[in-house]
C-alpha cells in the first residue's frame, strides 16, 4: 500500500513527463495502450475497423482452445465491453449477484482486469419507481462505456450520466465531489459526479437509457433516450435528445433538442465525434428519424438529414435511427431502423457528405443503399468496403464510392450488434449466438461460425491481441494459444 501511495502522489509530475513526450499515461493500475479499445466502436469516430492482427479465426468453448478466459455476466448483456488501462468494464443486469448485499433487480457495471478475467468492483443501479416504460425490467445496464484516463463514463438504467473512477474503491480513496456511496467496500464502485436527466432536465426515457457517450476534448456527448410513454404520447417534448457535458463537474455546457414533438417512439442512438471539413462536429441519429451535426465546442447546428423518403408514414415505412452514425474522412454512414419489437421492415442505409450545411436531404446525398431491412447496427468502413448489418440477419458488403453490393451474407437469425473488422476477418454476432467469421474483401467467405452458447446483442471488441465476446450471460477473452 505504501507504494501505491508513493505512486499515486508522484502522478501528476508523471502525467506531465509523458504528455511532453508524446505519450498518454493512465491513472489506473497500468498506462492505456495503444491497442486497448476504450469505447463504443473503438474510437468516437464509431468505426469498428482495428489494425490489432493475430485475433482468433476458431475457437472451441467445450475444450478451451484459444479462450483466454471466461466469466459470468448477468443473465441479459446488451452493453459491449470495453478495454482500457489493464481493465474491462461492461454493463448487464444482476443475475450474477457479485454482491448478496445489493440483490433485486437492478442495471450492473463490472470491471475485470484484463490479464485473467478477475472480478475487481461493480457500480449497481436500482429501478426507477416512474414505471416499467422507463427502465424496462431485468434489461441492466445498455449503455457501453467510454474510458479515458482514470474515468469511466456511462448511462444507467435509471437515465443518470454517471462519472467513475476506474479504480473503484480498491485504492482507499473516495475521489469526488459526490460523496455519498451508500458502500465503499473495495467491491463498490467510486462516484466522481452524477447527472440526473429526470430530475433536472425532464427527460422521460422510452424503455431503456442506452446511449454510449463519446468524450472529447473537455466535453462528454451523450444522447438522453427522451421518448414517449406506454400509450405512445410525448410526456416531455422539450427535453433535450442531445447533451454536451463538462466531463469534469457533470454540468450541461450545451443541448439540443431538434426532434421536439415530433419523436416518433424512443430515442436510443449514440453520437460520434470526428473532424469533417476541418470543424470538429458531433453527430447522432434521432428518434424522429433525422440525423443532426452540431459544432462540438458551441453546440451551433451544422446541418441535418431525413433518413425517410418524405412519403413515409409511421410505423408502417417511417424509421427513427437506433444505431451510431460512423464517421470517414468528411462522410458520414447511417442506417435507420425501428424498436425490435416491430420487426424487420424497410431500411435505408445513407453515405453523407458532411461539408454541407443546413437541410442537406438533397444535397448531402452522396448514395442511398435501399436493398436493406430496417438495421440498429453502425457501418464498419474499411477503404473501399463497407459493411453493414440488418436486424433480418444479412450482412451487406457494399463499394464505399458507389453503394453497390458486392455480396450479402445470411446469418438465420436476427443481429443487433454491428460488425467488426480486424485482422483481414469481418466478425458479426446474432441472437441465435452464432458469431461468423469471413475473409474481408470483395468476395464472399465464410471462415468459421461458433455459437457462444447464448444470444449475442452486443459487438465484438478486439484489445491487445485479444477478442472479446459478450453473449447473454458470459463475457469471453478469445486469444490463440
Amino acid at each position: 500500500m505504501e507504494c501505491l501511495r508513493q505512486l499515486r502522489a508522484a502522478l501528476p509530475f508523471l502525467i506531465i513527463i509523458f504528455s511532453l513526450s508524446g505519450l498518454v499515461f493512465d491513472a489506473t493500475s497500468s498506462a492505456q495502450k495503444p491497442g486497448d479499445s476504450p469505447t463504443a466502436g473503438g474510437s468516437i469516430s464509431r468505426n469498428a475497423v482495428s489494425t490489432i492482427t493475430g485475433l482468433p479465426t476458431e475457437w472451441d468453448l467445450s475444450e478451451g482452445r484459444n479462450v483466454k478466459w471466461v466469466v459470468p455476466l448477468g443473465s441479459v448483456t446488451y452493453g459491449t465491453p470495453v478495454v482500457a488501462g489493464g481493465m474491462v468494464f461492461i454493463g448487464t443486469n444482476n443475475q450474477g449477484l457479485r454482491n448478496p448485499s445489493e440483490d433485486g433487480d437492478r442495471g450492473v457495471l463490472m470491471a475485470f482486469r484484463e490479464a485473467d478475467g478477475e472480478f475487481l468492483w461493480q457500480a449497481t443501479s436500482t429501478k426507477l419507481d416512474a414505471g416499467m416504460v422507463n427502465d424496462w425490467p431485468e434489461q441492466g445496464i445498455c449503455s457501453t462505456p467510454h474510458v479515458e484516463n482514470d474515468r469511466l463514463y456511462y448511462v444507467t438504467s435509471r437515465c443518470e450520466v454517471v462519472c467513475l473512477d476506474t479504480q473503484g474503491f480498491q485504492d482507499g480513496e473516495n475521489d469526488g465531489p459526490f460523496q455519498e456511496e451508500a458502500s465503499r467496500e473495495a467491491i463498490d464502485a467510486d462516484i466522481v459526479w452524477v447527472l440526473d436527466m429526470m430530475k433536472e432536465l425532464k427527460v422521460f426515457p422510452h424503455n431503456m437509457t442506452s446511449s454510449s457517450p463519446a468524450v472529447y476534448g473537455d466535453l462528454l456527448f451523450v444522447g438522453t433516450s427522451n421518448g414517449v410513454d406506454e400509450e405512445g404520447h410525448l410526456p416531455s417534448p422539450e427535453a433535450p435528445t442531445l447533451l454536451a457535458i463538462d466531463k469534469k463537474t457533470g454540468k450541461v455546457a450545451w443541448s439540443d433538442n431538434s426532434p421536439g414533438p415530433n419523436i416518433l417512439h424512443g430515442q436510443w442512438s449514440s453520437p460520434a465525434v470526428g473532424e469533417i471539413g476541418g470543424i470538429v462536429q458531433v453527430v447522432m441519429g434521432m428518434g424522429d428519424g433525422w440525423i443532426r451535426a452540431f459544432e462540438a465546442q458551441s453546440g451551433k447546428k451544422l446541418w441535418e438529414f431525413d433518413t425517410n423518403p418524405k412519403e413515409s408514414q409511421w410505423p408502417q415505412d417511417r424509421n427513427n435511427v437506433i444505431a451510431a452514425p460512423v464517421i470517414v474522412g468528411d462522410r458520414v454512414y447511417i442506417a435507420n431502423g425501428q424498436d425490435p419489437e416491430n420487426g424487420d421492415g424497410v431500411g435505408h442505409f445513407y453515405a453523407i457528405d458532411a461539408t454541407k450545411r443546413g437541410d442537406i436531404t438533397e444535397s448531402g446525398r452522396i448514395w442511398h443503399y435501399g436493398d436493406i431491412r430496417r438495421s440498429i447496427s453502425s457501418a464498419a468502413v474499411d477503404k473501399d468496403l463497407i459493411y453493414i448489418a440488418d436486424f433480418a440477419g444479412f450482412l451487406h458488403c457494399l463499394d464505399a464510392e458507389t453503394g453497390q453490393p458486392k455480396w450479402v451474407h445470411d446469418t438465420f437469425a436476427p443481429v443487433w450488434g454491428s460488425p467488426l473488422v480486424a485482422d483481414g476477418k469481418v466478425y458479426l454476432g446474432d441472437e441465435d449466438g452464432d458469431v461468423v467469421v469471413l475473409a474481408a474483401g470483395p468476395e464472399e467467405k465464410v471462415l468459421a461460425e461458433i455459437n457462444m452458447e447464448g444470444a449475442v446483442y452486443t459487438n465484438l471488441v478486439p484489445a491487445n491481441g485479444v477478442l472479446y465476446v459478450a453473449s447473454h450471460r458470459q463475457l469471453f477473452a478469445l486469444q490463440v494459444k
